[in-house]
């Protein structure tokens, strides 16, 4: 993503049209690397996210809500001491850096007057957020950088802030159309526009560097080789041309979008692409950046700290539903035992002709109406008594199989069904707190073992969500297996409209009905939201089933969220993403 220096500024520029002069009222770290700060100022409020992920470093207002860890981090609580009750007074970048220094006005212990600086350095993997105060000296940052480290520049408490090393690269907006040709006319060698610009001045992406080649010359693929020295002088003369509207003229934030989906984005409209890539513009860089990284971005944390547990949870699936192949396999064997015990009867009818150490028998076969004649494996070790008991013992066995094999078939059959269920509802976790009572599930069943060795402090538990009908009615979803359980078999009435997709894991959906019978609009929106919150979310036409809660029962000895139900209705729906955010009266 071409987070650059010069979107960067732009991104800077509307940050202090909006936050200067506000107070930080806040400090929140729900992340290791993201800090937000909440900032007021008479008639307005807004979250500052501070971001120095390694794969998504960034600054912009947010209006998504964040969910405090159990315990705030020391870094968290030395920004808090620090920065809460400052002014922000200035929001500086250094010339084609990708890096924001920004500046508070705060009050120490003696009640004097004090300057702070929050720098974020949005570097890739070298990203890092650091409190320094007034003089330069750093108070601390997210990563310590110690000598062994990096010899060249260390970021520690007590050591004076430097700025990153430079790359040797020229400042694009402070280089003439005279410097320019030269550099243009010096480059002899096979090289291409665009990575002739990516390699000479700093603070471009590589898209904007295709852009701006796209522009000059029509293409992207240009060899500066080929080009004549006209041809030189005049792309030396548009290049400057170009950068001078960078730093002067106005940006946009543009979303790219590609097959409908959102792709990158910019801070100047792309045409290279032709139509292949469309540009949308947004509202404002904040909003753009908060809609670009803010699913993925939470979605891709969920996805690695639920990672453990769905690696878990597919291997018990897995092993689970290859003992129940194998299981069935040898139920299969069991259904010929009635041939065992015919064959036992010939033996035992033909004791006579059989000789000890006989190892075949050729007799007829008194059960086939045509009674023809069969042959049958003896045990030469055993006598003739003997072996026409090990054919009725063989069937006994046989017929025990059946019936073991049956209830471990069923018990493995309702475990998988258990498990797939709990991996689903993994699957549409939303937070730490829906997380942590997944967890707790399995280790109240037995398949996990909770880690005694670090204590953390226990988040209350998740709520099931909720929604407000466009009647009026409270609808109820249930996050896991045991919100399930909680709201089918706990908080909700027996006159209440209980909902779930038809024969496949999601959630449990109560319309709370309050001795009314609601809509049948109220329902098919419930019935909408029972689609989505389930395993065929991308689906259409998902058949979900409809009844009273009275109708449905948890049988003795369940799993969690498993439950049985009669005299019910069926409806077909298309899950709807939009709906369920329009509905959706309390986050997570």
């Amino acid at each position: 993503m071409p987070f650059d220096a010069v979107f960067l500024s732009a991104v800077a520029d509307e940050l202090r049209a909006q936050t200067l002069t506000c107070r930080v009222d806040k400090v929140q770290q729900p992340e290791r690397d993201t800090v937000i700060l909440h900032l007021r100022a008479p008639g307005m409020s807004a979250r500052l996210l501070l971001s120095a992920s390694t794969n998504h470093p960034r600054a912009h207002l947010s209006t998504r809500s964040f969910e405090n860890p159990a315990q705030p981090p020391m870094f968290c609580m030395l920004l808090r001491k620090h920065l809460t009750g400052g002014r922000l007074s200035a929001i500086t970048q250094p010339p084609m850096e990708r890096l924001l220094d920004f500046s508070f006005e705060c009050t120490d212990e003696l009640g004097e007057s004090v300057q702070k600086h929050l720098i974020l350095e949005l570097m890739g993997r070298n990203s890092n957020l650091i409190l320094t105060d007034g003089t330069g000296r750093v108070l601390d940052c997210l990563r310590r950088v110690d000598f062994e480290m990096s010899a060249e520049r260390q970021l520690l408490p007590g050591l004076y802030y430097r700025l990153p090393p430079t790359q040797g690269k020229r400042s694009p907006f402070e280089t003439d159309a005279d410097m320019l040709a030269q550099l243009l006319c010096a480059q002899t060698g096979q090289k291409q526009f665009d990575a002739w610009l990516l390699d000479t001045f700093g603070g471009i992406s590589p898209l904007l560097c295709r852009e701006l080649a796209f522009r000059i010359f029509g293409d992207v693929d240009t060899d500066i080789a080929a080009l004549s020295q006209d041809a030189k002088q005049q792309a030396a003369f548009s290049l400057h041309e170009q950068f001078s509207a960078l730093a002067d003229g106005k940006k946009t934030p543009v979303l790219l979008v590609k097959q409908d989906r959102p792709w990158d984005f910019t801070c100047i409209p792309i045409a290279q692409y032709g139509g292949f890539v469309r540009c949308e513009l947004q509202q404002g860089f904040s909003q753009l950046l908060d809609s670009f990284y803010g699913e993925r971005d939470h979605a891709e944390r969920l996805r690695q700290k639920t990672q453990a547990m769905r690696k878990l949870l597919t291997n018990l699936c897995n092993r689970t539903a290859r003992k129940l192949a194998l299981q069935k396999k040898e139920l299969a064997g069991t259904h010929d035992r009635e041939r065992l015990r015919r064959l036992g009867d010939i033996v035992t009818a033909n004791l006579h002709a059989i000789a000890r150490g006989q190892s075949r028998l050729r007799a007829v076969d008194f059960y086939d109406p045509d009674m023809q004649e069969i042959d049958i494996p003896l045990n030469p070790a055993l006598s003739p008594q003997q072996n026409a008991a090990k054919f009725y013992k063989d069937y006994q066995k046989a017929k025990t199989a059946e019936r073991v094999l049956t209830e471990q078939i069923a018990r493995g059959e309702t475990e998988l069904d258990y498990l797939e269920s709990v991996l689903e509802a993994l699957s549409r976790a939303e937070s730490e707190r829906d997380i942590q009572q997944i967890r707790a599930e399995l280790a109240d069943g037995g398949y996990l073992r909770e880690q005694t060795q670090k204590k953390r402090m226990k988040l209350p538990p998740a709520k099931p969500m909720q929604f407000r009908s466009t009647e009026g009615y409270t609808i109820l979803v249930g996050r896991n297996n045991q919100q399930n359980d909680m709201l089918t078999t706990k908080l909700a009435e027996k006159g209440d409209l209980w909902l779930h997709a038809q024969k496949i894991h999601g959630s449990h959906v109560i319309i709370v009905c309050a001795g009314q019978t609601p809509s049948d609009q109220t329902v098919t929106e419930a019935m909408t939201l029972a689609a989505y919150y389930s395993q065929s979310r991308e689906g259409q036409n998902v058949p979900v089933d409809y009844t009273r809660v009275k109708n449905v029962k948890k049988p003795n000895g369940a799993k969690p969220g498993m439950v049985i139900y009669d005299r019910y209705a069926t409806g077909y729906v298309t899950p709807d993403a939009a709906l369920a955010e329009k509905l959706k009266v309390e986050k997570s």
